[in-house]
């Protein structure tokens, strides 16, 4: 075995002799198989058994999830990461249990006493006879990781076998199994659908978008209705709460998952969702629509609410009076139960049990039911021998997966370990449970284990949690969940539990299950939390472990066994844990030896506390950036010199996770207080201890120096105030607990022996006489001094309420596109438009029960996203002899790239070919590349400079992904010396080397001299229309972050040659299909003509799929091309975001004046001066248009009357950064807030009076040129929609209320945030402003519609669908899009700007108009009420030609801006001043939103408390699809303002290596916002009586405007800070809070004592201090 360095990825991988290691197989297996192991696993999916030829296949190192895609053909289940961080790939394994220890979240605990010991002093846990009956543990777990071996015995329930859409599931059909149904086909009856349950909630309440993420949060759902709460009757609302953890969504803001899960809820409308609806709560502190008092109680406030509630009513589509439809959590949730009752049976909660293999049974449970005969019981009696077999599993293949044990006894276990963990085999063996972390150190870290063992379920002694009389014994290899519910059943249960012995202290058992099971509620994911276990969190000594500090700090003890000898006895040894870890990764454990159980001793109960501390970057399923756990024991002062009035530390244990390279003791710190008062001061000076002996390097692995040592101390601090509550509420119990035995004059025990004795019983007078007098008083904190923390708090419940205007069918520009005239009264032919309103202004149309536009309908692909039946590219079934791509990647930047050897590549069996760029070459194909400049190349040149790290040199293609990816990183790659000087990676690297894209620096200008304006000294009295008035001037600057796309699918193409390899077939995951033809075309040396690009639908794109998805394509082309094989190549999602770049960073530099009257105090804005820089990456892409788009939004909804603005594109060694939903106008916008929050500070006016103040009225035009009104961009609402929201939301009230809020809380703060939005409608590039449809009308009266938009999840196809039916006036079924593709509608432009709707809708009605026309003469022949079909079947025979190809493109007047134009000679003077440049957007849509927001002061964690968001979005297609998309867009601009962050390795993170890297390249590191991050309360409101005439039916674009609305978040979190600021220091003045506002951030921006210390501590300015950040 010898270790060799991949040269081109720099990992470390163990390389082996193919000889000696197939030699050594053969050894193994003749040896294992004499012992009675046997070889094929048992594997059952979906109800049916696996035959053997497919589960033969299954190999040692294989993931579940590649098994079942690759194997079984079930693509249901995705890959989204790779790292269990996002739960696309969930999936239900269950297995039979007879002893019912160690499962996942359905297991029910089992506890036993024993205190024996063995022959070594050890806790000895004999092995009893199980009393409990079995039950099946159904746990989700995340495919991607779970090893498919881990799944012998076990059922696998995928997404296919929960329920399907118009096909009924018919198992697998492949093999053997092709006949062999799983329980789902069991049923004769013809449904209209197979919809599951909660397939159907998620269809009816819109929870899919682009539907890659719901197949697994659907399986997450699946598995915790499967009785998962123990609960008769079903799973609860809390339950839900609680454990909806391990999945991510980045399209619908998680709002319509909630409400679709609560619905199924046993408890949805009694006691679960009725207790959150959104009504008000009484005085007497319950809500009044849950008081049981409701009708007669005439309170105020229950009498409004019921006006209220009359007025919005209870159902999901309720009127609010004749204009608005109301749609509640409550009442959705209320009218859903109806739907379910009608559709499905009570029991369908079942279906996991009913589903689970009668096989897998125990046979007498069979003969016990009636369900055997004699045959059955035979088969049942084989399995069940086979089954205790232990289980070998050798990879023969060339895969070289080594192998796999599963042992199922701990003698069996010890001896694998004692025969393969000598020092000729070290690191040869591994044990995976769960395979959470040998998963991704096999994955991303490509570490290779030639033997990996699975301790059966078996092994009671590893998987069982046991309580005695001084422990909490629990076993290495149980679950996190299970040990979670069990924590959780002792802190529930007030007595103690039957199978508990009666001499375990139930209060100490308490105690200590507590400080547990709140660390476990945060501890990664459910699905994680399911499969991992305590005793390899341990091993694996992670220095940020979230339990091995809490451990420590409970004084816990490992067991660890060995077997010296074939046939001795077991050896056994303890070690505490605190010992346990000797340095980074490493531990006191030898080879041989396995971590049998930790011991933990139990609490005092009483005067002993345990409490446990995280902090991450978001709550739910995030590594923690320091955890801690803190035990401390008190007693009254009893020294002969004590005064007895005060309580001293006995003890006291503090561990830290995060703080060094093991879980470390703060040693220093606790000798500093044992012995000491436990009182304030003696915390105090124990931090001055902890910040000498934590004290950090500024460049600490990890980073955050300041911000590390900050959390440490404020752990320190809330363990005090955790204390004091603790300790008063002790006394105060037994001094309650004493007076009431005093009034019954009874004898009672007394436990003074928790203060200095032993147990000892007296007479209750004089116990509590006793007893008071040694009580000191406790400590006393402020009553602002609250303990708030979300480690035990309980995880808050999500409502809201969505309302829009009744469905309506309006007409808005095909009015004039299509001839349509408003005064006529003639009919014109075309359904759409053929019936007038009375009310013509508004071009409305009567709404009949035909119609479709204007209705909520359902996403046309959503019933597919529920069943995993959605097919993306990485789904379509492989087509013969495909290859799998994996691309060969730069490790360095700024240096040569020198040379390339792929010989040691071609040397790995399977692998078939590596292509650079010589092979381009060679095909006679164009390198270039680039969307609006050639600066990009497929496969960099040798010798040319490598751009940065990641960059593209090649693709090395196989027989599999797993030999691709391991000839990639054989390849050899030699750089040549880093080039003179640093590689340029910020913003301000790039201004300091002059390093721009010159050519496309903007400047706008309008007004006066804005710069001259500004000279003048910062306070300036002068005299304007005989006002006297102020100028006041500010100055500064703001930086926003970069952002990554994070769409669930990763970047995915298959390439598949035909003719001869003179033609291609592109299926790619891409925005853009024409220029992913076009490039493919363009390398390959193909013709455009025989590239034909298809995109059925993306699992998210965002704008990171508009160019950035190119390359990918290009290069699977390549390898195509080459071999005349088809090329499948789908980026791992570290890879992906490595090199596909992300949201452009922005700096801005400004200086700002306004107007101050002196009189009357108004303010006014006056000038702006302000230089925007962005962050482009080493190539151009499309970082100019995103910076145009940042100046043409950076005067938000302001009018400045004088302006001056200019924007510098920023090349750098980053990875080409590209669109971003918002594409730039969000920087601008974040710009704009920021400084109108700083001149409201500066005049000392409320920010929201000075933006009311000065937003555009009608007679102002933008720096732009652009007007506001009917006539130029339609109806301008943002102030009346400001107004509204001011009002309706009394905001004054509302910051009255966090105001008073603040000053009862030190270390929580509440803050507000209200913003208003335009965001710009058109392509700023005039030629993109077009859009083609090509419609066919078949003879059965159906429509098939081919557009050039793709469909990502914005469902574009479903509006075309509704524009087309309408228009034909068919049913919304009876009408499809297909896929998208150039052969059908060529010469496209991307999906992009959210103009998609407005192109593709105008384009479809076009040619649907054609097609009516040409039938016009058909239809006149025959009868009044002939159908559609009648119409098209006539129209046949009359050789009418039933397709048409439609087209639009908006006006020349109404699109495009020409930065370089100057003003003709003679332009009139009344026109604004550039309006002569152009019109760069065709309307504007609106919005406003308010965020209610809390931090904690201590921490920097924070939560959004509620948001209300007003959107005007013209006459809506479909209102639900449109709310969907402001949900989803919030949610998402609110994450990255927020948690987001994007760290480069550069000057502020030089611990990142090599310079330019990017280390946020997956979930771990990457924190997109989680299920517990949506708003407690959300409420969208769709603008009603809003009408736009520039767009089809009246609608307006939707996808990117909300974006912005969500960094309302942002700035509600600056006002927090604010006020924890200013109670700190005093201190209101500005500050510089950038962007985003991380837990880090938004806790060193506080400036209280404690940060300040630590500030200062490190060297650092308070005053000037800044949280690191790449920009």
């Amino acid at each position: 075995m010898t270790s060799k360095k991949n040269q081109a990825g720099g990992g470390i991988q163990l390389a082996y002799e193919e000889n000696d290691h197939h030699q050594l197989q053969q050894q193994q297996q003749h040896q294992f198989l004499s012992k009675g192991y046997r070889t094929t696993p048992l594997l059952y999916v979906n109800g049916a058994p696996l035959p053997s030829n497919l589960a033969k296949q299954a190999r040692p190192n294989q993931t579940l999830l590649d098994f079942l895609r690759t194997i079984c053909g079930l693509t249901g289940s995705k890959l989204g990461c790779g790292e269990g961080g996002c739960g696309a790939c969930t999936v239900l394994v269950s297995r039979y249990s007879s002893e019912n220890v160690g499962g996942g979240e359905n297991s029910g605990p089992t506890i036993q006493s024993s205190n024996e010991r063995d022959e070594n002093g050890g806790r000895h846990v004999k092995e009893k006879k199980q009393q409990s009956k079995g039950r099946i543990i159904h746990t989700t777990v995340n495919a991607c990781l779970f090893p498919v071996l881990a799944a012998d015995g076990c059922h696998i329930t995928t997404i296919e076998g929960v329920g399907s859409w118009r096909k009924q599931y018919s198992g697998l059909t492949c093999g053997d199994n092709a006949d062999n149904a799983g329980s789902n086909a069991n049923h004769a009856e013809t449904k209209d659908d197979y919809l599951h349950p909660i397939q159907r909630a998620m269809v009816d309440f819109h929870g899919s978008q682009c539907g890659f993420c719901t197949p697994g949060i659907i399986m997450a759902l699946y598995g915790l209705f499967s009785n998962q709460d123990g609960e008769e009757g079903g799973t609860k609302v809390s339950h839900l709460e609680e454990h909806l953890d391990g999945n991510l969504c980045r399209c619908t803001g998680y709002r319509p998952i909630w409400d679709a899960a609560r619905s199924l809820c046993v408890d949805a409308v009694e006691g679960g969702v009725g207790d959150l609806e959104e009504g008000p709560s009484g005085p007497c502190g319950t809500s009044c629509r849950a008081c049981p008092e409701r009708e007669v109680c005439e309170m105020d406030c229950n009498s409004e609410d019921k006006g209220e509630e009359k007025k919005s009513g209870n159902g999901e589509e309720k009127k609010c009076g004749d204009e608005m439809v109301c749609s509640s959590t409550q009442s959705k949730v209320q009218d859903y139960q109806a739907v379910l009752s009608s559709k499905h049976s009570d029991g369908w909660w079942d279906q996991p049990d009913e589903m689970f293999p009668k096989e897998l049974l125990p046979h007498d449970s069979l003969l016990c039911n009636g369900d055997g005969g004699d045959a059955e019981v035979q088969k049942q009696q084989l399995l069940a021998k086979q089954q205790q077999q232990p289980l070998m599993v050798v990879d023969t293949s060339i895969h070289n997966g080594g192998t796999w044990f599963q042992p199922h006894t701990l003698e069996e276990l010890l001896d694998l370990f004692r025969e393969f963990s000598s020092d000729d085999t070290e690191g040869g063996i591994k044990m995976v449970v769960g395979n959470t972390e040998v998963g991704i150190e096999t994955k991303f870290k490509h570490a290779v284990y030639p033997r990996l063992i699975h301790p059966s379920p078996s092994i009671h002694t590893l998987y069982e949690i046991l309580a005695t009389e001084t422990h909490f014994v629990i076993g290495a290899c149980s679950s996190l969940s299970y040990l979670q519910k069990v924590c959780h059943d002792h802190m529930t249960t007030e007595t103690t539990n039957a199978s508990t012995p009666v001499a375990v202290d139930a209060p100490s058992l308490q105690r200590t299950a507590q400080p547990m099971h709140d660390m476990l509620r945060w501890f990664a994911s459910t699905q994680i939390r399911n499969v991992a276990c305590l005793g390899g969190n341990l091993a694996t000594a992670s220095p940020i472990s979230d339990m091995n500090p809490l451990l420590c700090a409970l004084g816990a003890t490992l067991v660890l066994a060995s077997r010296p000898t074939a046939i001795g006895a077991i050896s056994r040894r303890e070690i505490p844990v605190s010992e346990f870890f000797t340095g980074y990764r490493q531990v006191q454990k030898s080879n041989a030896e396995v971590i049998e159980r930790i011991d933990v001793p139990l609490l005092k109960s009483r005067f002993e506390y345990c409490a446990p501390f995280k902090q991450a970057r978001r709550r739910e399923d995030d590594i923690s950036i320091v955890t801690s756990g803190m035990q401390i024991k008190l007693s009254p002062d009893s020294s002969e010199s004590g005064s007895n009035n005060c309580w001293i530390i006995d003890n006291i244990t503090i561990a830290f996770g995060g703080m060094a390279p093991t879980t470390k003791l703060a040693n220093a710190t606790v000798r500093s207080m044992i012995g000491k008062v436990f009182e304030e001061a003696t915390f105090v000076e124990a931090r001055s201890v902890l910040r000498e002996e934590f004290e950090m390097p500024d460049d600490v692995p990890g980073g955050q120096a300041q911000y590390r040592l900050t959390l440490a101390c404020s752990f320190l601090h809330k363990f005090y105030l955790y204390c004091v509550a603790e300790l008063q509420r002790d006394v105060d119990e037994l001094m309650d607990a004493l007076e009431d035995a005093l009034e019954e004059e009874e004898e009672v025990s007394v436990p003074v022996g928790d203060l200095r004795r032993d147990v000892m019983e007296m007479n209750a007078r004089s116990a509590l006489e006793e007893v008071a007098q040694e009580f000191p008083p406790v400590p006393t904190v402020g009553s602002d001094e609250d303990t708030a923390g979300f480690v035990s708090a309980k995880k808050p419940s999500f409502v809201g309420v969505q309302k829009y205007p009744a469905p309506k069918v309006a007409v808005g520009l095909e009015a004039k596109h299509l001839g349509y005239d408003a005064n006529a009264k003639k009919e014109v032919p075309l359904a759409a438009v053929a019936s007038i309103a009375s009310d013509k202004s508004e071009h409305k149309l009567k709404q009949s029960k035909k119609d479709v536009v204007g209705q909520p309908a359902t996403h046309a692909s959503g019933p597919l996203h529920c069943t995993g039946e959605a097919a993306y590219t990485d789904d379509i079934p492989a087509p013969p002899n495909l290859l799998h791509g994996s691309l060969i990647l730069a490790s360095q930047c700024h240096a040569k790239f020198a040379s390339i050897d792929i010989s040691p590549a071609m040397q790995i069996p399977g692998v078939v070919g590596a292509f650079t760029h010589e092979d381009i070459l060679k095909l006679g194909g164009d390198n270039g590349m680039g969307p609006i400049l050639l600066d990009d190349v497929a496969f960099l040149p040798i010798d040319r400079r490598v751009d940065f790290p990641g960059q593209v040199l090649g693709i090395v293609v196989g027989v599999s992904q797993e030999i691709a990816e391991k000839g990639a990183r054989a390849v050899a790659v030699e750089y040549g010396e880093e080039m003179e000087g640093k590689a340029v990676v910020s913003i301000e690297d790039a201004i300091e080397a002059n390093s721009f894209w010159h050519a496309s620096i903007h400047e706008m200008k309008s007004g006066g001299n804005a710069k001259e304006i500004l000279e003048q000294p910062t306070s300036t009295d002068t005299v304007v229309d005989g006002k006297k008035k102020k100028l006041v001037i500010v100055e500064g600057s703001i930086r926003t972050g970069g952002q990554e796309h994070f769409y669930l699918e990763p970047n995915s193409t298959l390439a598949i040659p035909s003719e001869s390899a003179t033609h291609l077939t592109i299926y790619a995951s891409t925005q853009a299909p024409t220029k992913t033809q076009d490039f493919c075309a363009r390398v390959t040396n193909t013709p455009a003509a025989k590239v034909v690009c298809r995109v059925k639908r993306m699992g998210g794109g965002f704008g990171g799929k508009e160019t950035r998805s190119v390359f990918c394509s290009v290069a699977a082309a390549v390898a195509a091309k080459l071999t005349n094989r088809p090329c499948k190549l789908t980026l791992n999602r570290d890879t992906d975001m490595s090199i596909s770049g992300g949201r452009h960073a922005f700096l801005a530099r400004y200086k700002a004046g306004v107007m101050v009257d002196e009189e009357d105090g108004s303010v006014k804005l006056h000038a702006l001066d302000v230089e925007l820089y962005n962050n482009g990456g080493c190539k151009f892409d499309l970082t100019g248009p995103v910076l145009d788009r940042a100046l043409f939004h950076v005067d938000n909804c302001y009018y400045w009357p004088n302006f001056h603005s200019v924007g510098t594109p920023c090349k750098t060694s980053q990875p080409p950064h590209t669109a971003f939903r918002g594409f730039g106008g969000p920087q601008g916008m974040v710009v704009t807030e920021h400084i109108m929050d700083h001149l409201a500070l500066a005049c000392n006016v409320s920010g929201d009076k000075l933006r009311r103040d000065n937003m555009y009225t009608l007679k102002d035009a933008t720096p732009f040129g652009m007007r506001f009104g009917s006539e130029f961009t339609g109806k301008w609402n943002v102030p009346s929609m400001w107004d509204r929201l001011y009002t309706e939301l009394d905001v004054p009230a509302r910051r009255k209320a966090a105001a008073e809020f603040n000053k009862k809380n030190k270390w929580t703060k509440r803050g507000v945030g209200f913003l208003p939005t335009k965001f710009g409608i058109a392509f700023t590039a005039k030629f993109m402003n077009q859009g083609g449809a090509l419609v066919h009308l078949y003879t059965d009266g159906t429509v098939l519609v081919s557009h050039g938009g793709t469909e990502m999840g914005q469902g574009l196809h479903t509006k075309v669908c509704q524009v087309a039916a309408q228009a034909f006036g068919i049913p919304l079924d009876d009408v499809y899009v297909d896929d998208s593709s150039t052969d059908k509608v060529a010469n496209t432009l991307p999906s992009a700007a959210s103009m998609s709707t407005d192109l593709y809708g105008m384009a479809t009605l076009d040619a649907c108009q054609q097609i009516l026309k040409r039938l016009q003469p058909v239809k006149d022949s025959l009868p009044p009420d002939a159908t559609l079909k009648e119409v098209a079947k006539q129209g046949f025979f009359e050789r009418v030609d039933m397709s048409a190809h439609g087209f639009f493109a908006i006006d020349d007047d109404r699109c495009g801006y020409d930065w370089a134009k100057d003003a003709p000679e003679g332009y009139p003077a009344n026109l604004p001043e550039n309006s002569w440049k152009g019109h760069p957007f065709n309307y504007f849509t609106q919005g406003v939103a308010l965020a209610e927001v809390e931090i904690d002061v201590l921490t920097g964690d924070h939560k959004t408390i509620a948001a209300d968001v007003l959107v005007d979005v013209g006459s809506s297609i479909n209102p639900a699809i449109d709310i969907g998309q402001i949900e989803g867009a919030f949610i998402q601009g609110m994450g990255w303002s927020t948690m987001e962050e994007i760290v480069y390795a550069d000057d502020d993170h030089t611990w990142i290596r090599p310079r330019a890297k990017v280390f946020t390249t997956g979930p771990g590191n990457y924190k997109i916002p989680a299920f517990n991050d949506v708003p407690e309360k959300f409420n969208i409101s769709l603008l009603e009586n809003a009408v736009n005439p520039f767009a089809v039916h009246s609608s307006k674009a939707i996808g990117e405007p909300p974006f912005f609305l969500g960094c309302c978040v942002f700035f509600a979190i600056k006002d927090a800070v604010t006020a924890a600021r200013e109670e700190a220091s005093s201190n209101n003045g500005y500050f510089e809070f950038r962007m985003p506002a991380t837990s880090e951030r938004i806790r060193m921006s506080c400036g209280d004592t404690i940060s300040s210390e630590c500030i200062t501590a490190s060297s650092g300015e308070v005053s000037s201090f800044q949280p690191k950040g790449s920009y």
